[in-house]
């Protein structure tokens, strides 16, 4: 989806959960990278278009560094509101995390949710819902130009091998030949969304689309599969790894389906294309290939 309207694009990434070779294949002469923490960005440009993605995504990565994390969203966003030119566009990814455990399903934009502000999960999850309100409200009294965005569950190639969550985990698990480990009893659900699907949602919304729709928008896929399916299919793919279980993390959510009533309203065109076999057997093929010319 090149975009010919684009004069420069800016990156800014601290490569905390993230790896430099991910874009080192890009020779756009319009890109630039920067390599900073997002909420101590120091620049003397202003943006036409700001897109706000800076968080860890993995339990086991936020919850190390609760305050690192509440960090990166809610201060985040106060700096680059700072950069935003006047009636430029702020666009959030926020998380299907801020429905918490939900007792509704599939979980609509308008489901207040179930989250534990004192548990562990809570510094991400509380931290999205607070720069949602933030932005909303900055819409309210300053006529902020916002879109907000809730993706679930997205999954693909160029996953750090220690990301932490499920597939990543369980591809990387197969392939040097361990168990694949399951938390729980793997009947909690989740809809997996394949990383192309996701994205392509992201740019028709954020700016394909021309939608006066704020948000917050759901994007996923709602295809709903227990960890425990994902876990047996992985192991068929590689020929039968054995599956071990081990006691759940703290307040892991029972189950995780997008409501995309208002995404295939604003987005009429859009969908998730990808099976979550095929999308995990393409991830798979990615990692096995980065085995392999790891080890040449």
């Amino acid at each position: 989806m090149l975009r010919n309207d684009v004069q420069k694009l800016v990156v800014v990434d601290n490569l905390w959960t993230g790896l430099f070779e991910n874009i080192s294949h890009i020779r756009d002469p319009r890109f630039h990278f920067v390599k900073s923490d997002v909420e101590t960005l120091q620049t003397s440009e202003k943006f036409d278009e700001i897109y706000h993605l800076a968080s860890p995504a993995s339990p086991p990565w936020y919850m190390k560094e609760p305050k690192r994390t509440i960090s990166a969203n809610l201060l985040g966003a106060f700096r680059l509101l700072d950069l935003l030119k006047k009636g430029g566009r702020f666009g959030y990814t926020s998380s299907s995390e801020i429905y918490g455990d939900p007792l509704v399903s599939p979980q609509p934009e308008s489901y207040k949710g179930q989250v534990d502000c004192t548990g562990p999960r809570s510094s991400y999850d509380e931290s999205k819902r607070c720069t949602e309100a933030l932005l909303f409200e900055m819409q309210r009294t300053k006529g902020l130009n916002v879109k907000v965005i809730r993706p679930f569950n997205i999954y693909g190639p160029r996953t750090r091998p220690d990301d932490g969550r499920a597939v990543s985990n369980f591809v990387t698990q197969a392939l040097s030949g361990r168990p694949i480990t399951v938390f729980g009893d793997g009947k909690q659900s989740r809809s997996w969304g394949y990383v192309d699907d996701i994205v392509d949602g992201f740019a028709r919304y954020f700016w394909i689309n021309e939608t006066d729709y704020k948000g917050p928008l759901n994007i996923g896929n709602d295809r709903e599969i227990t960890v425990l399916e994902v876990a047996k299919y992985v192991s068929k793919l590689v020929g039968g790894v054995p599956i071990v279980f081990e006691p759940s993390p703290p307040q892991d959510p029972t189950n995780r389906r997008p409501d995309l009533t208002r995404a295939y309203a604003v987005m009429p065109e859009w969908s998730c294309k990808v099976s979550y076999e095929q999308g995990v057997a393409m991830t798979l093929d990615w990692f096995r290939e980065k085995i392999k010319a790891g080890a040449a």
